[in-house]
């Protein structure tokens, strides 16, 4: 079995023979992927109950369907993506072509997240083949029946050649990533992330980080306080929490938590019974430490429990919980809670509202839910988030024409759609230049004097683009 490195020189030297340079061998990789995805639809769907019991209905939408839509997206717009871009040119280059072209990185390490092993995985892999790069493929391991699945499928779909799936923990990526990368794509925690980033200094390798954080839902203004409650706990516990653009706490008047609160008790209800445990449509933690430790931030906190509460550590289950009279310092307002736990906070006008926004790290995403233009665009434009989106939540990153990523600490660099392509791409900016206009040119040789550069100046200036309009 080759080592890590062999594995790395190999598809470096496959990249250097140009066989991902075409557009059709582009495409003919992305429709194996579609293929991948369709045929082995029931095994993906077990894996993902064996990990984290999916429901079927949240498996689907949120790890086949997404990574089959983005695919298709791809497809579709692969040929347009990789024209090159002409640009405009100034009165010394005017007989010059000019333009960008995109070009593949060369070799990329994608190291996916395991709270939706298939999506985070694969929607990269997309960005990473359309743009014609060669990769080494590393899933977590945390949700161990995925990665074995996928390590499983992508060899018999995929190029051997030009893609690799490599497993293990954390002893394994540590090796993996003193190795060499063109640029390197990792979904997970801030605390990894920051060793993700020391040991891509070694190399001066770009990296992408797709991180997240503590999620806003700002509940201010008018607003159908049923609908809001309806979406609000389909986002939050969708998943059973572990999503990154999961609202991670609630901000609004103590008058509207008031009415929020009987709604979203009738709607956890109508959601997962008065049972949630034996409800089949309530994911679980993915292992006992996860579990273990979101119990213990419950246990910490000064809040007081009005929905939920309950855990067993066997099952990995906990109850979808909502706790109020929580204070910006509790022990749930720490760290992103990535579990089924609602802390909802109050606060008097939209300006304390904003203002403790933007006291904390930039989110992942934001989300406000009013009736209210004003209040909406307000909050939009008085504050920063990787994604935004007003009455709903989780739903801006499944369209793959917008840009998925943080900013700060939730995360460097985007993808979906062609923000991903663009991602795994050199954008080569290209002059090609002839013979003529060799007297024009003559004026920046030496010996110098004024009037050759009253000349270039006037050349060279956007004034003379202009002109040639």
């Amino acid at each position: 079995m080759d080592t890590q490195s062999q594995v790395v020189d190999r598809l470096r030297a496959v990249f250097r023979s140009g066989v991902t340079l075409p557009e059709q061998f582009r495409k003919t990789q992305l429709n194996k992927l579609m293929s991948m995805i369709r045929e082995n639809e029931q095994q993906i769907l077990d894996a993902l109950h064996k990990d984290l019991a999916k429901p079927k209905f949240e498996a689907v939408l949120s790890e086949l369907d997404i990574v089959f839509n983005e695919v298709y997206y791809a497809i579709a717009n692969l040929k347009t993506w990789m024209q090159q871009e002409y640009v405009g040119k100034n009165m010394a280059t005017r007989l010059d072509d000019c333009f960008v072209r995109r070009e593949p990185l060369g070799v990329v390490l994608i190291i996916g997240a395991w709270n939706y092993p298939v999506q985070l995985l694969l929607i990269p892999l997309v960005g990473a083949i359309a743009a014609g790069n060669c990769v080494i493929i590393k899933p977590s391991e945390i949700s161990g029946a995925t990665a074995n699945l996928m390590a499983e499928l992508i060899p018999k779909y995929l190029s051997q050649d030009c893609y690799t799936v490599v497993q293990g923990g954390a002893e394994e990526t540590k090796a993996l990533l003193q190795n060499r990368f063109d640029h390197i794509f990792y979904t997970g925690s801030q605390r990894v992330a920051r060793c993700i980033l020391q040991a891509a200094s070694v190399h001066l390798t770009p990296v992408t980080l797709e991180l997240g954080g503590k999620c806003p839902c700002f509940i201010y203004g008018r607003v159908n306080i049923t609908a809001a409650a309806r979406r609000l706990a389909w986002s939050k516990f969708f998943n059973s929490g572990q999503s990154c653009v999961a609202p991670d706490y609630v901000l609004c008047s103590p008058a509207t938590r008031d009415a929020l609160l009987p709604a979203l008790r009738q709607i956890m209800k109508d959601f997962y019974s008065t049972e949630p445990q034996n409800c089949p449509d309530l994911a679980r933690i993915v292992t006992p430490q996860h579990w273990t430790h979101v119990m213990e931030l419950l246990g910490r906190s000064n809040g007081k429990v009005v929905m939920g509460g309950e855990g067993n550590q066997e099952d990995k289950y906990i109850a979808p919980t909502v706790v109020v009279d929580v204070a910006e310092d509790d022990a749930l307002m720490q760290e992103e809670i990535f579990g089924p736990i609602l802390p909802i906070l109050t606060v008097e006008s939209l300006e304390e509202g904003i203002d403790f926004i933007n006291r904390k790290e930039k989110p992942l995403a934001l989300y406000v839910f009013s009736d209210e233009s004003s209040v909406v665009n307000t909050v939009l434009n008085k504050t920063s988030s990787g994604g935004f989106c007003s009455n709903d939540g989780i739903l801006h990153m499944t369209l793959p024409s917008l840009p998925f990523g943080g900013v700060g600490a939730s995360g460097w660099g985007s993808y979906h759609g062609r923000w991903g392509f663009e991602t795994f791409s050199h954008r080569r900016g290209c002059m090609l230049r002839g013979w003529a206009l060799e007297r024009l040119n003559g004026l920046r040789y030496p010996p110098y004097n004024e009037n050759k550069l009253s000349w270039l100046r006037w050349s060279a200036s956007p004034k003379s683009s202009c002109s040639l309009m």
